[in-house]
């Protein structure tokens, strides 16, 4: 078994296709009836229209950071200063955590957190 997709279910596609592609920098791939793909490396991130969604489950949908995405990068400060000159607001970091990641966090246009992590020494182990 393997996890073949993560959809966000967006209010507005387009300031989100535009958020994801140029902001968060993922390789925008398609967008077709309400639906958006990236190439996330492996994985397809896809963004689908709220308004959509109760075709697919049968109910409203509602909006609402219930996890979070996030990308890793190479340099979290170069990462911060792009972030900061595009008019995102940062919601925390940059941080060293003790996992083992620089961070940082923003909001995308629908509340969701988005992380961007920098692998760095752990200084916890796990236990």
């Amino acid at each position: 078994m393997e996890i073949g997709y993560v959809i966000l279910y967006v209010e507005d596609l387009a300031v989100s296709v535009g958020f994801y592609r140029d902001v968060v920098g993922l390789a925008y791939k398609f967008t077709d009836a309400g639906y958006a793909e990236f190439d996330a490396g492996g994985l397809r991130f896809g963004l689908y229209e709220r308004r959509r969604a109760e075709w697919l489950t049968g109910r409203a949908v509602t909006p609402g950071a219930g996890g979070e995405v996030v990308v890793t990068v190479e340099d979290v400060d170069a990462c911060v200063a792009r972030l900061r000159s595009a008019g995102v607001e940062v919601l925390s970091g940059p941080a060293d955590r003790p996992w083992g990641h620089r961070t940082v966090h923003v909001a995308d246009p629908d509340g969701f957190v988005v992380e961007f992590a920098e692998e760095i020494p752990r200084t916890r182990q796990r236990r």
